[in-house]
């Protein structure tokens, strides 16, 4: 997995390489102090979802972020993460 974005919540993003089927995964992670963490699996470019926790209104927030960045995501996950394609 590759990191991709950190929130100010401690939220963290990672993606996954591009899958055998073609699929991206993407996922989310925050620190809860009441249940440890929660999380959600999207699978690009499809969009499937597994959600752990989440409250719908978050789940939505976690989705424009995703849909606004998808195409990043994609790109990188063919070239060894954000590290590997921005030549850093």
């Amino acid at each position: 997995m590759y990191p991709f974005l950190t929130l100010e919540d401690h939220t963290e993003i990672v993606h996954s390489e591009r899958l055998e089927n073609g699929e991206v995964k993407v996922y989310i992670e925050t620190p809860d102090e009441e249940d440890g963490f929660h999380s959600m699996t999207c699978y690009l470019p499809s969009y499937r979802l597994e959600v752990n926790g989440y409250q719908e209104e978050k789940v939505r927030y976690y989705l424009d972020i995703i849909r606004s960045t998808a195409h990043l995501m994609m790109e990188f996950s063919s070239e060894g993460g954000f590290m590997n394609a921005s030549g850093f």
